[in-house]
Order: structure tokens, then sequence, then C-alpha cells
């Protein structure tokens, strides 16, 4: 089967110790063009890439995860009691051939079996 998910997490502050005050950052230092900050386009980097959005208020992360292989999913008993990590989603299990992975804050978009 082909899962397809969605993971959240807290914003990430990044703080730079290197500037001193009242020095401003520009967008160009800020988000610098993948090419000239990696050497390669961000398609072609095989990396995590989070979205910042808005959940109550505040900004958190989300990104999206798709896992082919699945054989079964479930969510344990206990992530469905009250979280106070505030975050969106639930610890979801995902079972592949030999192997149990467990991914906190995430929310199931689709299930397709992929023989169907």
């Amino acid at each position: 089967m082909l899962a397809q998910l969605r993971q959240y997490k807290h914003e990430e502050v990044q703080f730079d110790d290197n500037r001193t005050t009242g020095e401003s950052q520009t967008e160009d230092t800020v988000n610098p063009n993948a090419e000239d900050y990696f050497g390669a386009e961000m398609d072609d980097l095989e990396v995590e890439t989070w979205d910042t959005v808005e959940y109550e208020g505040d900004p958190i992360q989300r990104r999206a995860l798709t896992i082919d292989g699945v054989t079964a999913v479930s969510v344990p008993d206990d992530s469905l009691e009250e979280d106070e990590s505030a975050l969106p989603g639930h610890t979801i299990q995902i079972r592949t051939a030999g192997d149990i992975e467990t991914i906190a804050n995430a929310e199931i978009v689709e299930i397709q079996d992929e023989h169907a």
C-alpha cells in the first residue's frame, strides 16, 4: 500500500549570533537562491521540506510524507488521549516488510492499495 501523511512540528527559530545590533537581514541573506547556497537546485537534493502554516493563531511547520510498501497502519490508543504538544495529529504507526515506523503529530491524508 501507499500511505500519504502530513506531519507537524513546532516552528524552529534560528538565531544568527554573527550579526551586530541594528544589522538588518536582506531577503538574499535570509532566503538565498538554492543553487547559490547548495550548488544544486532544490529538486535535485533529497531533503525534508517543511512549510510554515498557521494553527490556532501560531506558526507551526508541516511536511508531506509518502511511504511506499506499507503493510499496515495503526493509531495506538495512547495517542488518542489529550496531547499537550498543541499540534494537530496523532502518533501513527506504519508497518512495512520487517519494520515499524512511528510518526508523531501526523494525520492520514490517504491510504491506497496499489493492487486494487
